[in-house]
C-alpha cells in the first residue's frame, strides 16, 4: 500500500458520507455504503444489528483475542453553511455536523491497513454504531445482543475535538465524559389578557423564577468538588404578544459522573418545581429521563491507547490526564458491559482549519486526521493482537 493510494481512498470514502447524511436509526443509505466498502476489503460483514447498525469481523492467524473497534454513523438534523465546499451535505436539513463521517472513515481505513498488513493475531470487530447523538444506539445494539453474537475482549473509540491541535491525542483513566439526563417541567398557569395579568396565573413569571432557581442547585445543594451541569435550553409558551399564556414548558439536561448526582439533581428540581408551582398557585408537572451513562475509561485500557496514540502521533502530541469534560457520549453504554477506552483526537485550534465547534451548521471534519485516525485503531488490534 502506498501513501499515495491510501490517503486518497479516505478522503472519497469520508466526502461520499458526508454528502449524504442521515440521523439516528435512519442510516440505511450509510450503513450500504460502508458494508459495500467492507465487504469489498474481503470482511465477513452482519446488518441490522439494532436498527441499522453493523459488525465487520477480520481474523487473522490463530491467536483467540477479539477487539472492537467503534465508530458512529449518524448525522445532525442541522442545515449545513458551507458556501463552496464541494461535497456539502446534499440532504436538506440533514449534516454530518460532528464528524461522525470522519470516524467512520477512520474505521473503515484501520479495517484496510489491517487487512492489508496482517501484523495481528486474533479477531478485530469492526463496529459501526446508529443513533450516538442521542444515546440510543449503543442500548438498542446491546439489546439485539451484540456481544453475545460478537463477544469482545476490549473495545475502542474516539472523537475529533475542536479546540485542540489538529493531531494531537487526549484521554485519562476514569470519567472522561459526563452522563446526561433529560428534563420537562411544565407549568399550567391560567391565561389572560395582558392588560389584566391579576386575573390569571402567569406561567412566564412562574418558569422564569423556576429557570433561575435551577441554577442554584449546583452550587446549594451539590458538593464543589462533585462535577454537574444544570442547562435549561428550551422555554416554550402558549401565548400570544397581547395575551399572558396558560402554560409554559421548560427543557434541558443536566451533565454530571455519578449515580448519587444525578439522583440529587433530580430530586432537587423536582422539589424546587414543584414547589415554585405551589407557591403562585399553577401546577407542575416534572419529567426527567436518563439518556446518557457516563463514559468512565478502564484503568487496564488506557496504556494501550497512549501507546497507540505515541506510536502515531508521537509523545508530545499525547495528554494521558486530559481534565474530564461535560460533553456526553453514547460509547460510555458499551464501557459499562466490556473493558475499553475513549480518546479525543484534535481537529483543530480555535480560528484555524478544524476549529469550527461540533454541532455548528459550518463545522467540518479536519481530512488530516484521517490517516491518523486509521493508523491509530491499527495500532490497538497490533498491540493488543500481537503475532
Amino acid at each position: 500500500m502506498t501513501l499515495a493510494d491510501f490517503e486518497p481512498q479516505l478522503l472519497r470514502w469520508r466526502h461520499h458520507l458526508h454528502r449524504h447524511p442521515e440521523t439516528g436509526f435512519e442510516e440505511v443509505n450509510t450503513a450500504d455504503y460502508v458494508a459495500s466498502v467492507l465487504s469489498a476489503l474481503g470482511l465477513e460483514v452482519h446488518r441490522g444489528i439494532g436498527g441499522t447498525g453493523l459488525v465487520a469481523n477480520l481474523t487473522v492467524g490463530e491467536g483467540k483475542g477479539v477487539i472492537g473497534l467503534r465508530a458512529e454513523m449518524d448525522a445532525l438534523a442541522i442545515t449545513e453553511a458551507a458556501e463552496g465546499r464541494a461535497y456539502a451535505s446534499q440532504t436538506p436539513g440533514r449534516m454530518h455536523a460532528c464528524g461522525h463521517d470522519g470516524h467512520m472513515t477512520m474505521v473503515l481505513g484501520a479495517a484496510r491497513l489491517l487487512r492489508e498488513r496482517r501484523n495481528f493475531s486474533g479477531t478485530v470487530r469492526f463496529i459501526f454504531q446508529p443513533a450516538e447523538e442521542h444515546g440510543r444506539g449503543a442500548k438498542a445494539m446491546m439489546d439485539d445482543g451484540l456481544f453475545e453474537r460478537f463477544p469482545v475482549d476490549e473495545i475502542y473509540g474516539a472523537h475529533n475535538m475542536p479546540g485542540l491541535p489538529a493531531g494531537c491525542f487526549a484521554t485519562r483513566t476514569g470519567g472522561i465524559m459526563a452522563s446526561e439526563d433529560n428534563f420537562v417541567i411544565h407549568v399550567k398557569g391560567r391565561g389572560t389578557h395582558a392588560a389584566r395579568p391579576h386575573m390569571g396565573v402567569d406561567p412566564i413569571v412562574i418558569g422564569a423564577e423556576i429557570v433561575l432557581a435551577l441554577q442554584t442547585i449546583v452550587s446549594r445543594s451539590l458538593d464543589p468538588s462533585l462535577p454537574a451541569v444544570i442547562s435549561c435550553t428550551e422555554f416554550i409558551t402558549d401565548g400570544i404578544r397581547n395575551a399572558i399564556p396558560s402554560n409554559v414548558v421548560i427543557k434541558g439536561d443536566t451533565r454530571s459522573y455519578s449515580p448519587d448526582v444525578q439522583a440529587l439533581l433530580e430530586k432537587r428540581m423536582r422539589e424546587v418545581s414543584t414547589g415554585i408551582c405551589s407557591t403562585h398557585g399553577a401546577e407542575c408537572t416534572f419529567e426527567y429521563t436518563h439518556e446518557f451513562a457516563p463514559t468512565v475509561n478502564w484503568a487496564e485500557c488506557v496504556p494501550t491507547a497512549l501507546a497507540a496514540a505515541t506510536a502515531v502521533a508521537g509523545a508530545g502530541k499525547v495528554d494521558g490526564n486530559v481534565q474530564p469534560m461535560m460533553i456526553s457520549e453514547d460509547f460510555g453504554a458499551f464501557l459499562r458491559i466490556v473493558p475499553g477506552a475513549f480518546v479525543f483526537i484534535g481537529n483543530g485550534d480555535t480560528g484555524a482549519t478544524g476549529g469550527t465547534p461540533l454541532h455548528n451548521a459550518r463545522y467540518d471534519f479536519n481530512d488530516s486526521l484521517l490517516p491518523i485516525g486509521a493508523r491509530y485503531f491499527a495500532e490497538i488490534a497490533r498491540i493488543r493482537l500481537p503475532n
